[in-house]
């Protein structure tokens, strides 16, 4: 297998090759098709993230095909297109798992920062949080969707019924929420880096009532928003733009530090919550409705081993949409 490796934070992915990895108990190997690039592959890769498993392989929206199983998995899984997300195992034994919330298990593992990942040819993956995927639709479309679709789908599901729905950082998360909502029958204000006219314009064309600046606020107080840019200053902006008994989400794993701010802001019953990891219920619930609500991923390819490439287009805010590396 050939993969991209990170040996040491704050250092780039170093490709390397190494035997095809046997799954073990309850495991299946997949021989890779797509790997989108996440926001939380640059926090494991830089740091924000502690204790990761090193060297690890980054890369936790993995789409590929099976093609071994390891003991206790149905061989009728093999051949078929499934994708792996960011949440890896769960122990199935703590209080958080027994109630349903095994987004918040005492013992997880995380896909691409407690197990190696999807920045490969090949990857190992716990066969009970392996979802079944359309073979019929192109795999690097669906890459997207296991990280940014999931996570975006939890955080809208925490920002309620609101009607006027504000996104803060329109990349890969927030442009396939926005459809969803807008399907919904939502309003959508999508809120940017200053002066990011590109991302407005893009906001715009997929049906945002609303694009501006994150110094900016519309006409009227937001319903709710979400927060999936990475940058504690919006979370005292975004209480300022909803309305009296709105809620603000904040849909990222790592977040800068939250400023000091009034309290007058979270007075009148705003509320501010975060979101972690996800349920495979969730998953469950967001495929058949992604698929209703015709959602279109906007993917940029790379190749596996331009993999640094694709982190520092990221991290600099040159994409619109997500980008997928194709081994």
């Amino acid at each position: 297998m050939r993969a991209m490796i990170l040996e040491k934070v704050g250092q780039p992915l170093r490709p390397i090759e190494r035997p095809d990895p046997e799954p073990g108990h309850g495991e299946i190997r997949l021989k890779i098709e797509a790997c989108a690039v996440c926001r939380t592959d640059l926090h494991v890769i830089d740091g924000d993230l502690p204790d990761p498993k090193l060297p690890v392989i980054p890369g936790h929206e993995i789409v590929g095909i099976v093609e071994s199983v390891g003991k206790g998995v149905d061989s009728t899984r093999l051949g078929r297109r499934v994708g792996v997300p960011w949440l890896g195992h769960t122990c199935g034994a703590c209080s958080y798992c027994k109630q349903g919330m095994e987004n918040l298990c005492d013992r997880p593992q995380f896909t691409g920062y407690t197990r190696d990942g999807g920045f490969a040819s090949h990857a190992i993956a716990d066969a009970a949080y392996a979802f079944d995927l359309d073979a019929d639709v192109d795999p690097a479309s669906q890459a997207p969707l296991l990280c940014a679709g999931l996570i975006g789908w939890r955080s809208l599901k925490k920002a309620c019924d609101g009607k006027r729905l504000g996104l803060y950082g329109f990349g890969a998360a927030a442009h396939i929420i926005a459809q969803v909502a807008i399907w919904q029958g939502r309003q959508i204000f999508a809120f940017t880096r200053h002066g990011d006219t590109d991302a407005q314009a893009f906001a715009r064309s997929l049906g945002a009532t609303w694009a501006g600046g994150s110094d900016e606020n519309p006409a009227d107080p937001l319903d709710a928003a979400i927060i999936f840019a990475p940058v504690g200053d919006l979370v005292p902006a975004a209480l300022h733009a909803v309305r009296k008994g709105g809620r603000v989400v904040c849909g990222g794993i790592h977040m800068s530090d939250i400023p000091s701010m009034p309290y007058r802001l979270l007075w009148e019953e705003r509320e501010l919550v975060s979101v972690a990891n996800l349920t495979r219920r969730d998953a469950e619930e967001f495929f058949p409705i992604a698929a209703r609500a015709g959602v279109r991923t906007h993917t940029r390819p790379y190749p596996l081993e331009s993999a640094n490439q694709a982190l520092d287009d990221l991290r600099s805010g040159k994409l619109s949409g997500a980008a997928v590396l194709i081994p």
